[in-house]
């Protein structure tokens, strides 16, 4: 995208949205380290919590990297928790949403569990009708991850690391993975993915988090007002696997290249929306940048509350939460249903390494995987 394009991008998004407000501080900043309970096994699971200077708090277990609760300010500087998730270890055992989780080591799906690589075929666990979805039977959201604290100029937060052993869920190579969690006085959740393998390897790692701005359990997400900074999306078969093509997103109800309310078209007679039963494609990032670039933004316009998601990632997949059934009770009591939260998956292409026109997913000895996320809050 050329200079000009983007400033003309940031112009529109100042104009269509006030300048965001920051909150009085709400507690002492710094991180708190606490047990979180036992894994059947014996093995011990810890919650770390991270504060800033502005009272915003992000709590994170070792348990699949999953960041349990995002707690920020509205514009009247009341704090709420803003994540979907558990009160407790045991809700997170059975995380078939997979509330939070750090997604590895292929986030979404590969179509009929299988792919081939340097002429060789590997097959997959199939967990999502005839593919496999999110790492298989048991991805990275299943593992315990090792993590070491940290503070520096930009933050404070945790490095987690875990060694993804060759064969692993039918994925070649001895994958050493580290996914660093910053939170930094900017109201700002870093979260940057590295990797490097002995075997050539795909790897989509992603984050999964279920969003909704006016506190979880307040309600669903159709009133949030969304923008994608993305001209295009990957069409999918009946079986959410991408056809091949991309697909502009011009006079499609997958057009959220100006501020929309996410629940204005979801019902639309469009056949990718009946396919999804919602949105639940990825979407084709307009900028391809080594530094994070703007991908979307969410305004919930009641607690005034604003999440932008930057990335180095090629694709971000938007998920209205369409398979939220009213079966898992989260937090406090609260029955998460149909949209009760959205996900914003910064990541590369569902299917790629079936996909030989898509970028490249695969990763080889010799390369370090390297990519960064960021979750910024705000209200205005």
């Amino acid at each position: 995208m050329k200079y000009s394009k983007i400033l003309f991008m940031a112009v529109i998004l100042a104009a269509l949205f006030s300048p965001s407000s920051q909150a009085s501080p709400a507690g002492k900043q710094g991180i708190k380290k606490e047990s979180f309970g036992t894994l059947p096994d014996g093995t011990t699971v810890d919650v770390y919590t991270l504060t800033n200077a502005h009272g915003m708090e992000v709590r994170a277990i070792t348990y699949g990297g999953i960041v349990m609760s995002v707690r920020a300010p509205d514009r009247k500087g009341k704090v709420e928790d803003i994540v979907l998730g558990f009160d407790d270890l045991k809700g997170y055992l059975n995380n078939r949403p997979h509330f939070g989780s750090l997604i590895g080591r292929y986030g979404n799906r590969i179509a009929k569990g299988r792919f081939t690589l340097d002429g060789k075929e590997y097959t997959l666990a199939r967990n999502n009708g005839p593919n496999s979805l999110h790492g298989g039977l048991k991805g990275f959201d299943q593992a315990v991850w090792h993590a070491e604290p940290f503070e520096n100029a930009q933050g404070r937060g945790i490095v987690l690391t875990y060694t993804s052993k060759d064969g692993e869920e039918g994925y070649p190579g001895n994958l050493q993975t580290k996914a660093t969690y910053t939170l930094t006085d900017k109201n700002e959740l870093i979260i940057e993915y590295e990797a490097i393998t002995d075997k050539a390897t795909p790897i989509n790692l992603t984050h999964h988090s279920y969003f909704n701005l006016a506190g979880e359990g307040n309600g669903d997400i159709l009133g949030h007002i969304l923008i994608l900074i993305a001209s295009r999306f990957t069409p999918v078969d009946d079986t959410l696997i991408p056809t091949g093509e991309l697909r502009s997103v011009k006079g499609t109800p997958l057009d959220f290249t100006q501020p929309t309310a996410i629940g204005t078209r979801i019902n639309a007679d469009y056949d990718q929306l009946r396919l999804g039963r919602g949105y639940d494609h990825n979407f084709v990032l307009d900028e391809k940048v080594s530094d994070p670039v703007l991908a979307a933004r969410v305004k919930e316009p009641v607690s005034g509350r604003v999440l932008e998601v930057y990335t180095t990632e090629p694709g971000v997949q938007f998920y209205s939460g369409n398979f939220l059934d009213g079966t898992d009770t989260g937090k406090h009591g609260h029955v998460y249903k149909q949209h009760d939260g959205l996900c914003l998956e910064p990541q590369h292409f569902p299917d790629s390494p079936n996909h030989p026109d898509f970028p490249t997913t695969v990763l080889r000895p010799g390369q370090t995987y390297h990519w960064r996320t960021i979750y910024k809050m705000s209200a205005e």
